[in-house]
């Protein structure tokens, strides 16, 4: 075996033990799952989001709910306890907190009162929440979630279409 194929079976045998974190099929699955179903939810929310004119759309949306549920996940596969688990959901919630005061835009004149952007950063860290909710595993709670923020998200602008703005 010559110095070059040595050293190639020796970088192919560390990637492969790299990559084998996922000990079968199962494991896999489930994790794709998570994943394909955090995006889906976080997907619908960003389509009404996006089909409303809203900066934060279809993309912004999914990669939250997938990231989110990605931390849990991760969280999950390490063996973390759940008492270690609620720290990933607190680091989760305040940096898509951070993602969401970047959504928030206020006048630069002081007589303005027109905050813009509270519903798209409710909305971005809701979507958070659901993804937390997948990670965990609390797939049905997540989904019930996401219908009942689409129902705010639809009804309400319907709800208050004809009331005068407050002054």
């Amino acid at each position: 075996m010559s110095t070059s194929d040595a050293f190639f079976t020796v970088v192919l045998n560390t990637v492969a033990k790299e990559l084998s974190d996922l000990p079968d099929p199962e494991q896999a699955t489930r994790i794709v799952f998570k994943l394909l179903l955090a995006a889906v939810l976080g997907g619908l929310l960003g389509f009404e989001r996006e089909t409303s004119g809203k900066a934060a759309g279809l993309r912004t949306h999914m990669l939250v709910a997938m990231g989110s549920a990605m931390f849990l996940t991760i969280a999950q596969l390490l063996g973390i306890s759940a008492q270690d688990s609620s720290r990933v959901m607190q680091g989760v919630i305040a940096g898509i907190g951070f993602l969401g005061a970047g959504a928030i835009l206020k006048p630069a004149k002081e007589s303005e009162e027109d905050v813009k952007g509270l519903t798209t950063a409710a909305g971005i860290w809701f979507t958070a929440a659901i993804g937390v909710a997948v990670g965990a595993g609390e797939e049905s709670a997540a989904i019930l979630c996401t219908i009942l923020a689409l129902i705010v998200l639809m009804v309400g602008p319907w709800i208050t279409k004809d009331r005068p703005p407050k002054k």
